[in-house]
């Protein structure tokens, strides 16, 4: 069993001449959805409400296949208002809530048969739930991998100092972690992405990936040394870029997973990846991330529309 834990809400997308279209989203509730469209089985733990967006969320979930353990809490659904520019790129403005009302002992529960944990995004910074997920990596990591996207949303985390601080909490605990160059320089503006990527793998991490738009992913790991690797991104006509690195966060993990890489022993396996494994994984998630953003609204591929690897 896979875990991911964070927000789902509701993409409200708006382009100029065209009407508003609600989309599920939310980058870890995505994550799961493409998990699941990999044919790997997760749970996802997040909150939504009881009301007509959380019923689109919760059907989501479960057309998907993906284990929805909670119940609809009596808050409002959260949402993001996703406006696209020319180029289908998304800005993003939310109106939501982060908490999750379990007990220690109800975590523990659905972390015990896990062998891979994500977090990431909104859910890993924005108090109260932050607190909540920085536990569970805590408890998973004695017998779990654990995965991590920061996917930065300075609109609701304005401070960086703080963000920098939650973020790198996370890394220390953390076997694989995927950043976008947008969040690297965003966090760390006075150094270059290579060198924040490094230093995320001195503090506690085993692959670190940075997606770089049109330039493809570029990647560091403990098994292949400080040098680097990369691979072109996918040639594709863009719809638009939402859910882009999510599909490709997806895909990453279900590599890893379809690999026997997943429990806390497998971190030996991660470390023991070659340079030219590492970039069969970068190519396939790279795959996936074309998919997604040659179809409108975060719509992840299923194993059927991927390459085998």
């Amino acid at each position: 069993m896979l875990t991911v834990i964070g927000e789902a809400l509701v993409d409200v997308v708006s382009r100029d001449g065209e009407e508003p279209r609600a989309h599920v989203g939310g980058s870890p509730m995505n994550v799961a959805v493409g998990l699941a469209r990999l044919d790997q089985e997760v749970q996802f733990l997040g909150r939504y409400g009881q009301d007509e967006y959380g019923e689109q969320v919760a059907a989501h979930l479960r057309d998907n296949n993906v284990n929805l353990p909670f119940n609809p809490d009596s808050k409002p659904t959260s949402v993001a208002q996703a406006t696209l520019d020319q180029a289908g790129a998304a800005t993003y403005d939310f109106q939501l809530d982060w908490s999750l009302d379990v007990s220690d002992e109800q975590i523990d529960r659905l972390l015990n048969e896990t062998g891979l944990l994500h977090v990431g995004s909104i859910g890993a910074m924005l108090e109260p739930g932050a607190t909540m997920v920085r536990k569970a990596v805590e408890r998973a990591h004695d017998h779990a991998l654990v995965s991590y996207d920061p996917n930065c949303r300075p609109t609701i985390i304005p401070d960086s100092s703080d963000a920098r601080a939650r973020a790198e909490a996370i890394v220390a605990s953390a076997d694989i972690v995927k950043a976008s160059d947008e969040d690297l320089l965003w966090l760390y503006p006075n150094r270059s992405i290579e060198d924040s990527a490094r230093a995320w793998l001195q503090a506690g991490a085993r692959l670190v990936v940075v997606t770089r738009g049109a330039l493809g992913p570029w990647a560091v790991s403990r098994g292949t040394g400080r040098e680097g690797m990369d691979t072109p991104a996918a040639k594709v006509d863009v719809a638009d870029t939402v859910g882009a690195g999510d599909s490709f966060m997806a895909a990453l993990i279900s590599a890893l997973t379809d690999r026997g890489l997943t429990g806390a022993e497998a971190r030996r396996g991660l470390d023991a990846l070659s340079k030219d494994q590492v970039l069969e994984i970068l190519r396939y998630a790279a795959t996936a991330a074309g998919v997604t953003v040659s179809r409108s609204g975060a719509d992840l591929p299923t194993k059927a529309d991927l390459p085998a690897h």
